[in-house]
């Protein structure tokens, strides 16, 4: 059935006439962009007086808090205060780098609940406060449980990685997040870029016998990416087609003269004979698209609240929960470096890729989620 409109911005055809989802969500986006002090100002006491609405996402207070933290990096300690008081415990990202008062009352509330689903969504803001106390709670509390542990899935230094770090068995904290943030945008034809996403490679997947694609090939020597601390390029190397239906994730060894070496993966069914899905057209589309690394670095939660958006370093939008890998070589935990929307660069697919590093054994990680 051919549809009866165009999206006046990118042309996508449409059965509604307005603006496609991509296209509403960058012009919002850059609508927040261009806040003047003054309306960011009249935001921040609007969320203060009215903090109760971050409960519930359908409420203006819900996309006030992600606009003015993701776009505007606008989160004040008087609305952090006002979240403590009202008994807000989320979204957790309120929290983030909250001031040390907000913390003890954090810690206050954690350590007098007998809630588990409480305790879960306190030990979530306290890994976003972030500091030196809240890791000793934290790390506590790992070594001596309280009875509600029994309930929860994970243990506290797992509740940790949602901020970003994590500890190990005797307090050392590890970091797991870049405190630097670069966005993805359409670049002009031919234009020089250190971060390239989807290009295809002439060997194929074992599994399905579609292209191996490098997902992203990034070079860290560039100015704007030396706090990767990656002395050389990057390659991460997976089937775009498979990585969703792995048994864990995808992972290859990169060489900094822009090599790579795949891990043998395997699927959840290696029984059956994989289907590729992704079409020629698929990958020539994901080949040509004009996403080049942004002039400059964005709030770190720029990426969070969007489905549009593809980012380096900084905070992932997890579709489900945040999932830090294992290195396969050292043991440690990765650090998230990237995340891909699929439908960024492919048409007709859902669902993000997040990659992540060793830069020690110089492996990266693919993962799929999706809803």
């Amino acid at each position: 059935m051919r549809l009866k409109f165009q999206c006046p911005g990118c042309g996508t055809a449409l059965g509604y006439e307005g603006l496609c989802w991509k296209c509403k969500a960058e012009k919002d986006r850059l609508e927040v962009l261009a806040w003047t002090p003054e309306q960011i100002a009249e935001k921040q006491e609007y969320l203060v007086r009215n903090i109760q609405g971050l409960s519930d996402y359908r409420e203006p207070e819900f996309t006030d808090f992600w606009n003015l933290l993701s776009y505007q990096d606008a989160i004040t300690p008087e609305i952090q205060r006002a979240a403590l008081e009202a008994k807000v415990f989320y979204p957790c990202e309120i929290y983030y780098h909250a001031p040390e008062d907000v913390r003890d009352g954090l810690i206050a509330a954690l350590l007098d609940t007998n809630v588990a689903n409480d305790a879960a969504n306190l030990m979530s803001c306290l890994a976003m406060q972030g500091d030196d106390k809240a890791l000793e709670t934290l790390l506590e509390l790992e070594h001596n449980p309280r009875p509600w542990r029994k309930k929860l899935y994970v243990d506290p230094s797992v509740y940790a990685q949602c901020g970003g770090w994590t500890f190990d068995k005797t307090g050392k904290r590890i970091h797991l997040n870049y405190d630097t943030c670069y966005p993805m945008v359409k670049g002009t034809a031919d234009e020089e870029t250190p971060v390239k996403i989807g290009h295809i490679r002439e060997d194929n997947c074992p599994h399905c016998g579609g292209k191996m694609v490098d997902m992203l090939v990034l070079d860290g020597r560039d100015e704007r990416l030396k706090f990767l601390g990656i002395d050389g390029i990057l390659t991460a190397t997976c089937c775009p087609n498979c990585v969703g239906f792995l048994e864990g994730p995808a992972y290859n060894r990169f060489t900094l003269d822009g090599g790579t070496e795949v891990f043998p993966s395997k699927l959840y069914d290696d029984e059956e004979e994989m289907e590729c899905y992704v079409r020629p057209e698929d990958y020539k589309l994901m080949a040509e698209n004009p996403l080049v690394l942004a002039k400059n670095p964005v709030p770190l939660f720029y990426g969070v609240s969007c489905e549009d958006v593809n980012t380096i370093g900084g905070f992932a939008n997890w579709v489900q929960d945040w999932e830090y890998t294992t290195c396969p070589h050292c043991g440690k935990p990765m650090k998230y470096l990237a995340q891909i929307q699929w439908d960024t660069i492919m048409e007709g697919t859902e669902g993000t890729l997040y990659i992540e590093v060793c830069p020690d054994c110089h492996i990266v990680s693919m993962q799929h989620q999706q809803t």
